[in-house]
């Protein structure tokens, strides 16, 4: 029989309406940390429109960084939003994709678990992703879930998900509720507040049977107490239902906005579990830290990914700005970036003979940085610039992090200016090289033969054996973030498919290259550093420390960079 002392599992389905990108994630996250701070257990779930089965394969300018999780799961930048406000490690049960719904529901089909029925959207793609849903709650022991729907209400392609949502408040009324995070544009030549943009969503939520209970609204500034008003006639709420989310300095900021407006304590009560007061002092210690005023160090990051049409974009590189950011602010100093298209390095330096040409052309587009990162990357395109930013931090003395491949590319700079092999590349690049210093290891070369890119790579957290005596080891020791400090093991996210080839270890560790990490099972160079008594911080490695970062736990080897810029000149 079941146990009829135990408590329902609660739901708390969060949409969003009027543009993309509106912060459904950050308030998602924001809702789920004030929850888990009031002693509830909060597990979040991600539920995509595209048919990927992951977002691997996805070009980062095209839908922003895929966040690494520990499992290996190549995910939406969201669920890296969610560890960061929770300090906990999400992964494959909380991202789904309507790809994986389909997968799932067609393998069922060909396994004759429909019984001769007519495979259908509704129920059979409905109940599966309900499914998943009550799945999760049940693994993780949850007293709530809160799915954030992709996409904007009114798509025809998240239509499948709303109907799933009304269906599960249909049938457990007393445990769902609705949060919807809105647009309200305060036109230039208007100078007022619109709400009517976020009317016609919640009018579009109404034709699906939906009712939200609360409204997240997405502004310039607080809106003021008539645009609540007018909210909360036309959408029929009630006022304490309208909750105002401005755009602040730091998304940290935003759980402290939405406490000060009751949202956690309403939602409790909308869903009638006993009010909790949220333990915030850590949390409203970091919003404290991050509005101070601070010294400024600037970092250059190398990457091919920041534009899209006539515009700059971050989300490319998502996970990585967060990570200098909770390092600098560890560091008590603001990192300002400058974001410079490796593309535009080729250009400048092409055609120069002379070491002295390259220098001074690279002065013009690089000046002297507190620090230089080159982040992760794919392909030949761009590759060259990033080569020679490399080779630029070596000689000048700036504080260089090159992850994966900016490991990789860092190698190749290094056999071609110290070990003098001109044409050392990577076999990404060019698989003809008679030096290729990165190469791609056999366990990669039948995926890349049957072109089986999705989810092929060396994805997750894997371990590695630290030398004593490196920078590396002083880092992890340090901060005590070893796996295991007696055996000298750290543990990384791994997202690629080439690595260090061995063959020419011994020659660069002989010539002042130091290999200061190696994988435990397969031996292959993690990471790779100059001496201290060659470099004020040179590091590669081939993990990925950017994915692991949070805000009241910064990665070390970001704090140690970000230490070094500091300190620089």
């Amino acid at each position: 029989m079941p146990d009829s002392n135990k408590k329902p599992l609660k739901y708390i389905f969060v949409s969003g309406g009027v543009i993309s990108g509106i912060g459904k994630g950050v308030t998602v996250a924001s809702i789920a940390f004030l929850l888990k701070s009031a002693g509830y257990k909060i597990t979040p779930i991600k539920f995509e429109n595209y048919l990927n089965i992951d977002a691997g394969t996805i070009n980062p300018i095209e839908h922003g960084d895929p966040f690494l999780c520990e499992d290996g799961t190549e995910a939406d930048m969201d669920i890296g939003t969610y560890e960061k406000f929770l300090d906990e490690d999400m992964g494959k049960d909380n991202f789904v994709t309507m790809g994986r719904i389909y997968q799932t529901v067609i393998e069922k089909e060909r396994r004759f678990e429909y019984k001769g029925e007519d495979v259908e959207a509704i129920p059979d793609i409905t109940n599966e992703i309900i499914k998943r849903i009550d799945d999760l709650g049940r693994k993780k022991k949850a007293d709530i879930v809160i799915i954030e729907l992709g996409g904007t209400a009114g798509e025809y392609q998240n239509a499948l998900y709303y109907e799933a949502a009304r269906m599960l408040t249909l049938n457990k009324p007393r445990d769902v509720i609705h949060v919807h995070v809105s647009y309200v544009p305060t036109p230039k030549h208007l100078g007022e507040p619109k709400t009517k943009p976020t009317q016609l969503s919640v009018k579009i939520l109404n034709e699906m049977g939906i009712q939200p209970n609360f409204i997240v609204a997405r502004s310039d500034k607080f809106l003021d107490e008539r645009r609540k008003d007018r909210l909360a006639l036309f959408c029929n709420l009630h006022k304490d239902g309208i909750i105002s989310s401005p755009d602040l300095g730091s998304v940290y900021e935003i759980p402290i906005v939405l406490h000060k407006q009751n949202l956690d304590v309403n939602i409790l009560k909308s869903l009638g579990l006993q009010i909790k007061k949220p333990d915030l002092r850590e949390w409203e210690k970091l919003v404290t830290n991050i509005k101070k005023k601070k010294k400024t160090v600037e970092i250059a990051i190398i990457g091919k990914y920041f534009g899209t049409g006539e515009y700059q974009l971050k989300d490319s590189y998502a996970a990585l700005f967060d990570a200098i950011d909770h390092a600098a602010w560890n560091n008590d100093v603001n990192a300002k970036t400058a974001w410079i298209d490796s593309e535009k390095i080729e250009k400048v330096i092409k055609g120069l003979k002379t070491e002295q040409e390259i220098e001074d052309a690279l002065n013009k587009v690089m000046g002297n940085p507190s620090g230089i990162i080159v982040p992760i990357g794919w392909g030949i395109r761009g590759s060259e610039g990033m080569i020679a930013a490399a080779s630029y931090a070596r000689k000048k003395n700036i504080p260089y992090l090159g992850l994966c491949y900016g490991m990789q590319l860092a190698v190749v700079a290094f056999a071609r200016d110290i070990l003098k092999l001109q044409d050392a590349n990577t076999e990404e690049n060019n698989n003809k090289t008679k030096n290729p210093v990165i190469h791609i290891i056999e366990s990669q070369k039948n995926h890349m033969a049957k072109r089986a890119y999705g989810g092929t790579m060396r994805l997750g957290a894997w371990d590695a054996k630290v030398k004593k005596g490196t920078r590396t080891y002083d880092i992890y020791k340090k901060h005590n973030s070893f796996k295991s400090e007696e055996e000298g093991i750290a543990s990384e996210r791994h997202r690629h498919r080439y690595e260090f080839n061995n063959k020419y270890a011994k020659e660069m560790e002989k010539n002042g290259l130091m290999i200061s990490a190696r994988s435990v099972k397969e031996d292959l160079v993690e990471i790779i550093e100059l001496s201290k008594n060659l470099h004020p911080f040179y590091m590669g490695t081939q993990g990925h420390p950017e994915y692991k970062s949070r805000p009241l736990k910064p990665h070390p080897i970001f704090i140690s960079f970000l230490e070094a810029c500091k300190h620089k000149n």
